[in-house]
């Protein structure tokens, strides 16, 4: 009943490291690129792509999605395995493009832990912070 077992916990225990080492390279790198002041505007601005030519721009736009659905499905993967899932999930989201993505964006940076982690590794690459609505230094502006 069990034969196969051993085989699933090689590639399962593969698969683990291999999002956990992923996701130490490819998050901090992401991270420190978002716009400090990003969540804070009311829409999102054009893209610089936008003016590109039109097979450059679907292919730029084909592999950040494609990224950003490997990063969403790792996030869940890394949810049960080692690794930052929620975080890995939120820099899938921020790089897939579809409707009603920067308010789903909005609602999952004002969650605590996700706002904090991110801000914890700015830091460390001596980026600004991300700035949000809910900052306790712009109510004092």
């Amino acid at each position: 009943m069990f034969a196969g077992i051993e085989d699933w916990g090689w590639w399962l225990a593969a698969v683990s490291a291999v999002t956990f080492v992923g996701s130490l390279a490819v998050v901090p790198i992401l991270a420190v690129r978002i716009p400090a002041d990003y969540f804070r505007r009311e829409h999102r601005g054009p893209t610089p792509w936008r003016r590109r030519h039109p097979v450059l721009r679907l292919a730029v736009l084909i592999l950040k999605n494609a990224l950003g659905v490997v990063l969403l499905l790792g996030g869940i993967v890394m949810l049960f395995l080692p690794g930052q899932g929620l975080l890995t999930m939120f820099l899938g989201v921020v790089l897939m493009d579809f409707p009603g993505k920067f308010r789903l964006e909005r609602y999952l940076i004002s969650r605590g832990p996700v706002l904090k982690s991110i801000n914890w590794i700015r830091r460390k690459a001596a980026v600004r912070e991300l700035e949000t609505d809910g900052d306790s230094r712009d109510k004092a502006a």
